[in-house]
C-alpha cells in the first residue's frame, strides 16, 4: 500500500476529520496547524489569531483507492471556501480555507479541482493554495473529536451536517455502510 498526505484547512479541524475518516482509502486523519510563524503552537494560541497557523488536518490515503482530486472534491463539498478567514460562527484567519500541497503534482491538482468548483460557486473562491511548512500535531483530546462527543452542541450544529453531506454525496467512497 502507498501512502499519501492531504493537507487541508476549512475551518474547524474536528469538521474536517469527521468527514474523512468516513472514507475508504483514508487511513488517519490527524488534526493539527500549519500556515503561521509560532513553533508548536497550542490551540489556545491558534485560537488568537495572532499565531497565522490555520487549524488543519493532515490525511493519510493510499492513492489506489481514492485520489488526491477526490479528497480535494470532498473538501469544496464540505465547506464554504468562498469566505475569507471563516466558515460560519467560526471566524478568524486561523478558520481560513486553504490547500497546503507537498509537491508540484498535488499543487496541480488543486488548482484544476478549484477550477472545477469555481463554476459551481456562485461568488468567488478564496482557498489558498500554497507550499505546505512545518504542520504541528493538535493536543490529543482534539483525536476523534466528533465521534467522542456526537452530543456536543457545536458537533450537533456544525461537524453532524458536513458527516451527513459526506454521507450522501459521496455515498460509493464511503468506508462502509455509515449512511
Amino acid at each position: 500500500m502507498t501512502t499519501e498526505i492531504a493537507t487541508l484547512a476549512g475551518g474547524c479541524f474536528w469538521c474536517l476529520e469527521a468527514a474523512y475518516s468516513e472514507l475508504k482509502g483514508v487511513s488517519a486523519v490527524q488534526s493539527g496547524y500549519t500556515g503561521g510563524h509560532v513553533e508548536n503552537p497550542s490551540y489556545k494560541q491558534v485560537c488568537t489569531g495572532t499565531t497565522g497557523h490555520a487549524e488543519a488536518v493532515e490525511i493519510s490515503f493510499d492513492p489506489e483507492v481514492i485520489s488526491y482530486a477526490d479528497l480535494l472534491r470532498v473538501f469544496f463539498t464540505i465547506h464554504d471556501p468562498t469566505t475569507l478567514n471563516r466558515q460560519g460562527g467560526d471566524v478568524g484567519t486561523q478558520y481560513r480555507s486553504a490547500i497546503y500541497t507537498s509537491n508540484q503534482s498535488q499543487a496541480e491538482t488543486a488548482r484544476a479541482i478549484r477550477d472545477e468548483f469555481a463554476e459551481i460557486w456562485p461568488t468567488k473562491i478564496v482557498t489558498e493554495i500554497t507550499p505546505l511548512g512545518t504542520y504541528y500535531n493538535a493536543e490529543p483530546e482534539h483525536d476523534n473529536y466528533f465521534a467522542r462527543n456526537p452530543y456536543a452542541g457545536y458537533c450537533q450544529a456544525v461537524v453532524a451536517p458536513k458527516v451527513v453531506k459526506v454521507r450522501k454525496q459521496f455515498a460509493d467512497k464511503l468506508r462502509s455502510k455509515a449512511a
